[in-house]
């Protein structure tokens, strides 16, 4: 991986920044976070189920608030991520309100380096796998790092929106659907907080869902179900509309929005 250093140092930089901003959003709502309130989604609380007693590893985990909803759901939590700013935040938060997961600064697809323990779950979601090159190695460290009869679950947008540029407005159909090609982005603001004045510089990589199932089958994983969804839970894509569900759609919904996929190493 070292030829894709410099992209890594890039985003890990970029990543730096958004913490701060991400931290201070209305999307994280951070104090609500604190006073009680979980960051999880419908999708993984019915996907994973009762957590309690149960060893769990989070792929990415940002600044924590996902990896410390599982520890208060009982879940004995490792959290791995590739900003050190993300880790540090993530540590406080944890003292804070006094759980007690664990949090390692690493690149992903370093983990089994740093992260020797088996898990009973290994959990990912939302805008993960596109910051990785090559899935077969991210799928090889997850099935190192889980159990025999451990679950993987992944949550992720479908990859037919990464197939657009939304950097200049109107979405511009522009990419491949699988593309090997590293993706460069560099636009003003993030996600969380598009009036933001940081400059976020980007580089990643499209992946269709065959090379996810494959990448994991391959790695000894059995898959257990992948569905696709209408809806997101985000509103992060241009002229969504908020349904009764409280998720968000496209307003002439043409293609799915997200993907889940639930796997058992064998």
């Amino acid at each position: 991986m070292d030829k894709y250093a410099n992209y890594f140092d890039v985003n890990k930089e970029t990543w730096n920044k958004k913490v701060a901003i991400h931290a201070q959003s209305e999307m994280y709502d951070l104090a609500s976070f604190k006073s009680g309130k979980s960051s999880l989604m419908p999708y993984e609380l019915k996907a994973l189920g009762d957590v309690k007693g149960k060893s769990l590893l989070h792929l990415q985990c940002h600044f924590g608030q996902d990896t410390l909803s599982w520890s208060r759901m009982g879940a004995k939590c490792v959290g791995v991520d590739l900003s050190n700013e993300g880790i540090k935040l993530a540590k406080q938060l944890n003292n804070e309100l006094q759980l007690n997961a664990e949090f390692v600064c690493c690149n992903v697809l370093d983990t089994s380096e740093y992260v020797k323990d088996k898990f009973d779950i290994v959990f990912t979601s939302y805008g993960t796998i596109g910051w990785l090159p090559d899935l077969k190695p991210w799928a090889k460290m997850i099935s190192e790092r889980l159990k025999t009869g451990g679950m993987f679950y992944i949550v992720e947008f479908h990859p037919i929106l990464w197939m657009f540029d939304y950097v200049d407005g109107q979405p511009e159909m522009k990419y491949h659907y699988s593309q090997d090609e590293v993706i460069y982005e560099e636009y003003e603001g993030t996600y969380a907080n598009q009036s933001s004045k940081m400059v976020s510089k980007e580089y990643g990589w499209n992946h269709g869902l065959s090379e996810v199932v494959n990448a994991l089958i391959e790695a000894g994983l059995q898959i257990d179900y992948l569905n696709e969804y209408d809806e997101s839970p985000y509103d992060v894509f241009p002229d969504l509309t908020k349904t009764e569900t409280g998720l968000y759609k496209m307003k002439n919904q043409l293609f799915p929005m997200i993907f889940e996929l639930k796997a058992t190493k064998k």
